[in-house]
C-alpha cells in the first residue's frame, strides 16, 4: 500500500489519469496544429500528464526501472513546457520549445499505452507475448506512433502561432 491505497487502487487512479491525459493532450495537439490556442484542454494536459508522471513513482518497486526514466524524463519535459507556456508566455523561442516539449510528452504516455496495450490485451499480447515487448508487430506499431508524433510536432512547431504570445 502507498498513501492508504491498494496497489489495485493506485493503477486504477494512475491508468485513468493517464488516460485523460492522452486525450486532453491529443486535443491540445489538435489546437497547435489548427494555431488555435485552448488553454482549457492545455492546462488539463499539463496537469494530469503531469500527475501520470508522478503517480507511477508511487508503485512499490526495488530498483530504478525504464518506466521510472520515462517518467523523470516527461516531468523535466513538462517542467519545460510549463515554464514556456507560463512563465515565458511562448515568447520568441519559447513557442517551439513548448511545442515541442509537450507534444514529447504526450507521445512518452503514448508509448507507454502502447506498451501496455501488448502486454494487457490479449489479442496484442499474442502478436507479442515477451515481456517487455520486442516483437515485430510492437516495434512496428511503435515505429509508427512515432514518425507520427515527428511529423506532427513538426508541423505544430510551423503552424502554431498564437496571438499575443500565449494561451490566453
Amino acid at each position: 500500500m502507498t498513501l492508504g491505497l491498494s496497489v489495485a487502487a493506485i493503477t486504477l487512479i494512475h491508468v485513468i489519469i493517464s488516460l485523460v491525459g492522452i486525450v486532453t493532450g491529443l486535443v491540445a495537439m489538435v489546437g497547435l496544429l489548427k494555431s488555435r490556442p485552448m488553454p482549457g484542454w492545455t492546462g488539463a494536459f499539463l496537469l494530469t500528464t503531469i500527475l501520470t508522471s508522478a503517480t507511477g513513482f508511487m508503485f512499490p518497486v526495488d530498483k530504478l526501472l525504464p518506466s521510472h526514466v520515462i517518467g523523470i524524463i516527461s516531468l523535466v519535459l513538462l517542467a519545460i513546457a510549463c515554464l514556456a507556456l507560463y512563465g515565458r508566455e511562448l515568447a520568441g523561442h519559447w513557442r517551439w520549445i513548448y511545442v515541442i516539449t509537450a507534444m514529447t510528452s504526450l507521445y512518452l504516455n503514448i508509448f507507454v499505452l502502447v506498451i501496455q496495450s501488448f502486454l494487457k490485451v490479449p489479442v496484442l499480447h499474442a502478436l507479442a507475448p515477451s515481456v517487455p515487448p520486442s516483437e515485430p508487430p510492437f516495434a512496428i506499431v511503435q515505429g509508427i506512433v512515432l514518425v507520427l508524433f515527428v511529423v506532427l510536432t513538426l508541423l505544430a512547431v510551423r503552424r502554431f502561432r498564437p496571438l499575443g504570445g500565449g494561451l490566453a
